[in-house]
């Protein structure tokens, strides 16, 4: 047998034991579900990208990590962590012709309010959003990035949506000082079983309305539960733009089609579509 401490072995760390997958795949497969198939590896280096270049498979395909090595966030930006100290996740998902391509833009942020509420009621922790894909926790009254979304076309009439989540990081082994985890804000639960069923649950509820909708954000309800827990939304921010440019503003609303509205300093009203976006003051 493979003594317990040693590095590969997936009980080495018994803060972080593997996900069940039988349990999982009981609890979330089921006829007339929108998930069809569940997978759970015990590393790879993308789950976005291994489900990017598997294009074939239907919609609802789950693929799980217990470990990336080279997970992607916005930009390209690496996201590692610990085995098992996290949800690594990435689902396929096929709207279909009854939803316009150019509301297809709305999915990351619908999986960010999916994650966000499924996340909060399972761990017991306030999470907001800030626009466009993090997931952002407090940890000793200041907000940190905890988790983020990726979407990715895949074909013509499919697309990839990541979900990270940092779950039991320690203090010592985030990535960056800003960062954050469930456990230190003091989640009830990092126990990532119940945590991935209400994350992929609360995903097919927002999903499911989003489709039957039309993809319209306005009757689904999407663009309402975005804005309500939007930390962005009320700040002054600095939005940095593709090609080196920045503006600064407040951030006002989001528009029909999921873009941050700043109001800048000569009354002007910009819609910006993508761009770092930092949180110059708390808000109000």
């Amino acid at each position: 047998m493979t003594p317990e401490n040693a590095p590969g072995n997936r009980w080495s760390d018994l803060d972080r034991p593997p996900l069940n997958t039988t349990a999982l795949r009981r609890a979330l497969l089921r006829p007339g579900g929108l998930w069809t198939s569940l997978e759970v590896v015990p590393a790879t280096g993308s789950t976005n990208s291994d489900l990017v270049r598997e294009t074939p498979r239907g919609e609802g395909a789950v693929l799980i990590a217990e470990e990336q090595t080279a997970g992607r966030g916005r930009l390209d930006r690496v996201w590692t962590a610990p085995p098992r100290s996290g949800i690594f996740l990435s689902v396929v998902l096929r709207p279909g012709p009854g939803v316009p391509v150019e509301r297809w833009g709305w999915l990351p942020l619908l999986a960010g309010v999916a994650a966000a509420t499924g996340l909060s009621r399972a761990a017991g922790v306030d999470m907001s959003l800030k626009w466009p894909n993090d997931l952002l926790v407090k940890v000793n009254g200041e907000e940190r990035k905890t988790g983020g979304i990726l979407a990715e076309r895949a074909g013509d009439d499919a697309v990839v949506v990541g979900i990270g989540v940092n779950v039991t990081l320690r203090a010592d082994e985030l990535p960056v000082p800003a960062a954050g985890s469930l456990a230190l804000a003091n989640a009830v639960s990092t126990d990532r079983d119940p945590l991935v069923r209400a994350v992929l649950r609360s995903l097919e509820q927002w999903y499911g309305r989003w489709r039957e909708a039309g993809g319209d954000p306005g009757a689904s309800g999407i663009q309402e539960a975005y804005a309500a827990g939007c930390a962005t939304l009320g700040r002054t921010v600095r939005a940095e733009l593709p090609g080196g440019r920045a503006v600064t503003g407040e951030a006002l609303a989001l528009d029909g089609d999921g873009r941050l509205v700043l109001g800048l300093a000569d009354g002007e009203r910009r819609a910006i579509s993508a761009g770092d976006i930092v949180h110059l003051r708390p808000g109000g």
